[in-house]
């Protein structure tokens, strides 16, 4: 928006009141304390805007006074429709006037007239005195005060109404707005108008023959006029001319209200007073405004929202615009065009981005100064939008431009979403997100009301704010667009002032800045790539084992019955507790924190290796879950349209750098029973294809002989041998040909054992051994792999010290543990530094191999599709007749992701479907 010139800005108090107590009633704010502050909030907040807006400016708030106006007294139902003000909103006007107050800005009141009449009055006397004037009001009746030195400015929708914007709105001019209102009457304030006589049909008579008294004056004409009806209308005018002319005086603003103070005084800024920054640090406090609070640390707090010294500071209002004309779309397209980068959002139909369709978008060029452009909002009475192929068209070059920079807050979602319109979104520099959390996995949760809190210290609208909570939430196209229009630009606005602060950080630990470069932002594309790939699943398959597994766990149930002796509810842990301590007396082993018998899986785990019921139950458990998360659902999650399933990938929610995966969770389903091995078969090769899965081989194992350097566990590797084998043999004394297959299980667990952290009574537990034999297994595994004991020696220290550990790529894991005085607090983080750097440093290889195969997918063009990655492993598609060489090539690009003292080795497997494959 282009702010008029303006010596004097005169500020519809009341209409701001309403306005903002409406826009903000969905949020529900409130203090501590439950004092209502949404109208305070957005008061202040558009007030706060408006100073930036006109910072030479002169600023006079008006408010209507308490009582009736000379209105009533002419027409006694005047604004008799209206509900009387709602108490949380009465509650609010004292304290709106205290800060306006304390902002050093006058407050006009009179009785007996309307904040309109006293505005009328001073613009007029403006019109008169030649002194540039801006009314900032959302009420069109003011339109009537329109004329070269007079302007209207909504706030809420920052569109500006000169002349000819006034004819452009109601299509007559400002000299006939009274005349258009008279006509058609104002339900909200009562008043009458003529009987069916809508807009349209004023707007014909207006233009056609004049105002009121011209029209009075020659009914005779209204028959003449192209207007529906009009043989009659003029009968219907000439009986309803009282109502008429009384609508004409009730809808007229007086110019001539007396004043307590002149328009010479207020334009020249007599009345202005200095800003009490005392005053509004006490009511900032009161009514719990913290980044307001803050920013009073920082300089005068109006002028902070104008000044932009640091994007860390918040200032919602500063300057957002919601776009509904070409114009202002064009304008902003140049702007975006001609900025090194911008910050863009979505906002859609849907969260599953799948079936998500656009809805509007959102964009911020420098903090502050964002809009929003809605085209797909259809609740009854929306305002009238572009079109979606208007916006879209026009920001499908500026999207697709690789060299026009982008940043976002998870744009691999907007990327979906947007090729779902058949946009390409390119040129993604950054992304928010990834940003925190390369920075510090650990510090926050990463969405964006997380990130401003813990990064801005402020606290963004929330969805759920505007659109409602549970089965009532709305669409975001069913939200209203005053309420859609800032909660969008504000995500753009936010995640640009996060750009600013987060790069900042990153860029003081360059090796942070390569990882999230290098690594994770192009990373983000190709996950979106796989995303849209999916995986073909059989569903008739998962159908068929889950009445199979139905059967099954109807057996067990019937087990578990003669088991306990009679029937219960075998997911009911209430009643599991009952049979299992008080019927059948077996021990409790641990409470939970409301004091009961704990019947979770360690804890049957463990009474299942003397007791029958825990294992049945167990068992029964794990085909339940399996049912219900796979057999059942994925057949659901099935995309009508491709008819594959796309998983969700995670970059940021694992602490160590792992992707993770939802809808459906494709890291946990089963592969050591036949069971989830049967869900693996479901996931199938397409026809004339095979499904290839690439696995590096002990990656964490190898990963710990390269950081320890510990001689024998290289040596181990770089020989090709059996590394369970070996460590068998120097914990046990046997020559490697000569270790049984027990001893290998044994030295199995030890060596994945110590890499967690396991102490000698976890793996007394897990080897179902005494501890002392645990323990001596441990003290001669650091005989023989001393490297290893000085390695985790070693990186305690190191962690204590700097409160964090590293991968070999630079990526950081925070332990804000590692120092606790809680012993069970300082071990699990101790645990956790010796073990992150291997499971973080095995993410960066793989997603490293992703990067690798990705190019080379790229040159080589066919059909080969990377469908998904789990854990160590890599799946393809790939056509049968090249099944064989891009199988190998596969394994040596993810071979060669990582020079490490040991060699990177991947077993790559060939089937018809996912378990064949692996």
């Amino acid at each position: 928006m282009q702010n008029p010139e303006a010596s004097l800005v005169l500020v519809d108090g009341s209409s701001y009141l309403y306005r903002a107590f409406h826009a903000m009633s969905q949020a529900n704010l409130q203090t501590a304390e439950g004092f209502p502050t949404g109208a305070i909030r957005g008061v202040t907040s558009m007030l706060r805007r408006l100073c930036k807006d006109y910072p030479s400016s002169h600023i006079v708030v008006v408010f209507d006074a308490k009582g009736k106006t000379f209105r009533s007294d002419i027409f006694s139902e005047y604004k008799a429709t209206r509900p009387p003000m709602p108490d949380e909103l009465r509650l609010q006007i004292e304290p709106i006037h205290q800060i306006v107050s304390a902002m050093g800005l006058p407050i006009l009141t009179i009785p007996g007239v309307e904040a309109d009449d006293v505005i009328g009055t001073l613009s007029h006397a403006a019109s008169r005195a030649n002194v540039s004037t801006v009314i900032s009001t959302g009420d069109k009746d003011l339109a009537q005060l329109v004329n070269p030195v007079v302007t209207l400015v909504n706030t809420m929708t920052e569109t500006v109404m000169d002349e000819p914007g006034v004819i452009a709105k109601f299509g007559v001019p400002a000299n006939r707005v009274i005349d258009f209102l008279a006509l058609m009457g104002d339900k909200v304030d009562n008043i009458p108008g003529v009987p069916g006589v809508g807009e349209k049909t004023a707007l014909e008579l207006i233009t056609g023959i004049g105002g009121i008294d011209d029209i009075y004056n020659n009914l005779d004409q209204v028959a003449e006029l192209p207007i529906r009806g009009a043989k009659s209308l003029g009968a219907k005018l000439a009986d309803n001319e009282e109502k008429a002319r009384l609508s004409y005086e009730l809808a007229t603003i007086k110019l001539d209200v007396e004043l307590p103070y002149s328009l010479e005084s207020l334009a020249s800024g007599e009345h202005h007073q200095k800003i009490d920054t005392d005053a509004l640090a006490t009511l900032f406090k009161k009514y719990e405004f913290k980044t307001w609070l803050t920013q009073l640390d920082h300089g005068n707090p109006v002028e902070a929202a104008t000044k932009n010294q640091d994007p860390n500071y918040s200032d919602l209002e500063a300057n957002y615009e919601i776009i509904f004309e070409e114009a202002a779309l064009q304008s902003w397209i140049k702007k975006l065009s001609a900025a090194k980068r911008f910050a863009f959002d979505t906002e859609t139909t849907s969260l599953d981005y799948a079936v998500a369709r656009v809805v509007g978008v959102s964009f911020a060029i420098e903090p502050g100064v964002a809009a929003y452009v809605p085209f797909g909002h259809d609740y009854l009475d929306a305002p009238a939008q572009l079109s979606e192929s208007q916006v879209l068209d026009a920001l499908k070059p500026l999207l697709e431009d690789h060299e026009l920079e982008k940043i976002g807050q998870n744009l691999k979602y907007d990327q979906h979403v947007l090729a779902n319109h058949n946009i390409h979104l390119r040129g993604i520099t950054d992304d928010t997100m990834l940003m925190s959390y390369v920075l510090d996995s650990t510090a926050t949760r990463h969405d964006m009301n997380s990130l401003a809190e813990h990064y801005l210290d402020y606290k963004t609208t929330h969805f759920e704010d505007i659109a409602g909570k549970g089965a009532k939430q709305l669409p975001f196209n069913q939200v209203p667009i005053e309420l859609a229009g800032p909660y969008a630009a504000e995500d753009a606005d936010i995640t640009l002032r996060l750009f600013h602060v987060l790069n900042g950080r990153l860029s003081a630990t360059p090796d942070l800045l390569a990882l999230y470069r290098d690594l994770e932002i192009p990373l983000a594309s190709i996950i979106t790539q796989i995303e849209a790939n999916g995986a073909l699943i059989d569903g008739d398959m998962l159908l068929a084992q889950s009445e199979s597994l139905n059967d099954l766990m109807q057996s067990l149930t019937d087990e578990a019955y003669d088991l306990a002796g009679e029937t219960f509810n075998l997911a009911s842990p209430k009643q599991l507790q009952s049979i299992l301590f008080e019927k059948l007396k077996i021990p409790i082993l641990k409470k939970t924190p409301k004091g009961q018998p704990s019947t979770a899986e360690p804890v049957l785990q463990e009474l299942a290796l003397d007791y029958p019921l825990p294992a049945v139950i167990m068992r029964y458990r794990s085909l339940s879950k399996l049912k219900t998360t796979y057999t059942d659902k994925l057949p659901e999650q099935i995309n009508a349209e491709s008819g594959r399933v796309h998983t969700s990938y995670h970059q940021a929610v694992t602490a160590t750098g792992r992707l993770s995966s939802s809808d459906p969770n494709l890291q946990n389903i089963p592969i050591r029973t036949k069971e989830g091995r049967r869900v693996r078969q479901a996931f199938i090769a397409p026809a004339e294809h095979k499904i290839v899965a690439a696995d590096y081989s002990q990656i964490e194992l190898r990963i710990m002989a390269h950081l320890s350097g510990d001689k024998g566990l290289v040596e181990a590797f770089n020989n090709g041998l059996d590394v369970h084998k070996a460590t068998a043999a120097e914990v046990f004394g046997s020559e490697v040909e000569s270790v049984s297959a027990d001893q290998r299980r044994k030295a199995k667990a030890i060596n994945f054992g110590l890499i967690y952290g396991m102490s000698a009574f976890g793996l007394a537990r897990q080897l179902d051994i005494g501890r002392k034999d645990a323990q001596l297994y441990i003290d001669r595994y650091f005989d023989r792999y001393p490297g290893v004991l000085r390695y985790m020696n070693e990186t305690r220290a190191s962690a204590a010290d700097l409160g964090y550990v590293e991968t070999i790529f630079g990526r950081r894991l925070y332990l804000p543990e590692i120092k606790s005085s809680n012993g069970m607090r300082r071990q699990a983080a101790e645990r956790t530094a010796i073990n992150a750097p291997m499971q973080g440093t095995a993410a960066d290889i793989i997603k490293r191999a992703m990067l690798r195969v990705d190019e080379w997918l790229q040159t080589k063009g066919g059909n080969v599709k990377m469908i998904m990655q789990v854990h160590d492993e890599l799946v393809f598609e790939i056509p049968e007749g090249t099944v064989s060489s891009d199988a190998e090539k596969i394994c040596e690009l993810m071979s060669g992701a990582a020079e490490l003292a040991v060699p990177l080795v991947v077993d790559a497997g060939v089937g018809i479907n996912w378990d064949e494959a692996h």
